[in-house]
């Protein structure tokens, strides 16, 4: 039994508290205490369910140099997740019944956050032949893919579509147009020509995410089921515009922001460092403002972190020939916590539903609410500010454009299923 004493909490349904959380037996017990062999002191500090997130690269197979399932997997307590999705562009590719099950039965030994592997939409991610879904549901795979590859033929999308459709499993898309996009290595715009550094232009995302909401229009008319599209790593206001004309019309079609396009822009590449080399690129002010409001209108539903890590020897090559990539599973909640709640007043209510509640429903799953008989995947969140120092990460990727930075809201104690995974009580 552990009793977390004097704390608030909050979900998507609100705040409230302080309260006394009695867990055992993996749940909720009850609200107003109890006796426990463990008690931690909650006061000021704040209780949420834990976190999922939707897009993390952890490398493995074939990388394992950059990040290792128990790395990443730690890296993820560690930032108050307690459900991940593993992407599946490693090497090689996961797309085989096999390869997701191995990763399932590895990641469920080491005890740490529940992993939920994505499978890839194509065989080899190579955009041609589809991979056997149904099998790939039955391992254990939550979300079809060919993230960091862009889907070139639509009619292979449709199609893709249509099978997940029927699966009842979403369809995620790296929303780049390859012709549009080149070999840009930073946003396309007066910065880049000034710079001399070529350019991933805005366009690229928007024509994309026009072309693939037509495709789900397509399938959602042949379908007898609904077809489902998520689009990844949003970065630009014209993208989120099509996506929220879209929800207006009725589509099917969700929507993820990451942590490093809602807190940088591509005024951090005037350094050419390429710790801000991602991709989509950082974008401009105006693009970052558009993100906010569609954080607080619904049109996104989810903050993921398209955790991307590569060894330091690899990010410290020039701006061209660095990997696009930056490693944020331990900083995301805190990054956002004191940029966006405690700078900008943006509703802590929501920004904890973002992380929790609105990817559980993309993926179709029940949401964690804080009430008695929940199931006890939680994190403790202390408001006590540190910097941001990469030396301290459990992932293998120790580098961070965030690094001395100074943040509140670092998860303390992570559980799953009321067991604890993180704990840095002080």
């Amino acid at each position: 039994m552990i009793l977390i004493r004097n704390v608030r909490l909050v979900d998507a349904m609100g705040e409230r508290g302080p309260l006394d959380v009695l867990i055992g037996e993996g749940r909720i017990l009850s609200l107003e205490g109890g006796e426990a062999k463990q008690v931690v002191d909650g006061t000021g500090c704040f209780l949420a369910p834990g976190f999922l997130d939707l897009h993390a690269h952890l490398r493995e197979p074939g990388e394992e140099v950059k990040e290792d399932l128990f790395s990443g997997l730690l890296a993820a307590v560690r930032g108050g997740y307690t459900d991940l999705v593993s992407m599946p562009n490693t090497s090689p590719p996961v797309d085989t019944p096999e390869a997701v099950r191995a990763l399932r039965e590895k990641a469920k030994a080491l005890g740490l956050a529940r992993l939920h592997p994505a499978a890839a939409l194509t065989e080899k991610q190579e955009g041609k032949t589809l991979t056997p879904a149904g099998l790939l549901q039955e391992a254990g795979a939550v979300l079809l893919t060919d993230d960091g590859r862009t889907n070139e033929d639509a009619g292979v999308l449709a199609a893709g579509l249509l099978m997940a459709a029927v699966l009842g499993l979403p369809v995620a898309v790296h929303a780049e147009d390859a012709g549009l996009r080149r070999g840009g290595v930073m946003n396309d715009g007066a910065l880049a020509d000034l710079l001399g550094l070529p350019g991933n232009p805005p366009e690229a995302e928007a024509a994309r995410i026009a072309r693939d909401l037509e495709v789900l229009r397509y399938a959602l008319r042949r379908s007898p089921a609904t077809p489902r599209l998520h689009v990844q790593h949003l970065s630009t206001k014209r993208g989120l515009e099509l996506v929220r004309e879209a929800k207006r019309a009725g589509l099917p079609v969700t929507a993820e922001a990451t942590p490093h396009h809602l807190t940088l822009t591509e005024e951090a590449l005037r350094t050419f460092d390429p710790l801000f080399k991602v991709a989509p690129p950082l974008r401009t002010r105006e693009d970052q403002e558009a993100l906010l409001e569609g954080l607080l209108d619904g049109t996104l539903d989810a903050i993921a972190t398209d955790h991307a890590p590569h060894t330091l020897a690899e990010k410290e090559k020039d701006l061209l020939r660095a990997p696009f990539g930056i490693p944020s599973l331990e900083v995301a909640f805190p990054l956002l916590y004191t940029e966006l709640h405690l700078k900008r007043g943006f509703p802590l209510q929501r920004l904890v539903e973002l992380f929790t509640d609105g990817p559980r429903r993309v993926l179709g799953l029940s949401p964690i609410h804080l009430e008695e008989g929940a199931e006890a995947s939680l994190v403790l969140l202390s408001p006590k500010e540190r910097p941001v120092d990469p030396a301290r990460f459990a992932s293998k990727a120790r580098f961070s454009p965030w690094t001395g930075w100074r943040l509140g809201g670092w998860p303390v104690l992570t559980l799953v299923e009321g067991r604890i995974v993180h704990e840095a009580l002080e």
